[in-house]
């Protein structure tokens, strides 16, 4: 196992004051902040110089994360999760207790339950839902190695996760799907 508590702990503390991170997660390399601060959702919006009418992605490390910050969920969704094996992304309805500014304008809110190990560490340590958004300008295309991440991204974040900086194998972007009365329908 690659010894990344350093990474954590550096994370952690950006993460608490508002910060931003570059970090690994389960897909690509993303650009990562509270997700229940809307001050920290608004730098990320700037960075990448994304209109705020499109909306981020969420990260949580469980299921019972999912409850705290979704109303009225179908609760087959998770075992229709348990199946996939690429990471997957729901969009759900009835966001709760998130910055007002990842939340769509419908009220959904796109969040993914990782399974990665790292981003598993730092999600509950943190004890909050963390923004997951491709490390790029919005718009450019999105950086599976960190390698290939553009220096004005690298140069505008509070802290660059340093594990998994070295692999040579890009990420993939997750699956996004929506999920109503217990049918699927893939978006990505």
């Amino acid at each position: 196992m690659t010894d990344f508590s350093k990474d954590i702990e550096q994370a952690l503390e950006i993460l608490k004051r508002g910060g931003i991170i570059l970090y690994p997660t389960d897909t690509i390399w993303g650009l990562g902040c509270d997700a229940t601060n809307a001050a920290a959702v608004d730098r990320i919006y700037t960075l990448k110089r994304r209109p705020t009418s499109k909306s981020m992605i969420v990260l949580v490390a469980e299921e019972r994360d999912v409850l705290q910050y979704v109303a009225g969920l179908d609760m087959q969704i998770f075992e229709y999760l348990e199946k996939t094996e690429r990471p997957t992304t729901v969009i759900y309805e009835g966001a709760i207790g998130l910055a007002d500014n990842v939340v769509n304008e419908d009220g959904s809110v796109a969040i993914r339950i990782v399974k990665d190990e790292f981003c598993r560490h730092l999600v509950k340590r943190f004890r909050k839902p963390i923004v997951s958004t491709s490390a790029n300008i919005s718009g450019q295309s999105s950086s599976g190695l960190y390698k290939d991440i553009p220096e004005e991204i690298k140069n505008e974040v509070d802290y660059q996760v340093k594990y998994r900086q070295q692999e040579e194998t890009p990420g993939q972007p997750s699956s996004i799907i929506t999920w109503k009365s217990g049918i699927v329908n893939v978006l990505r």
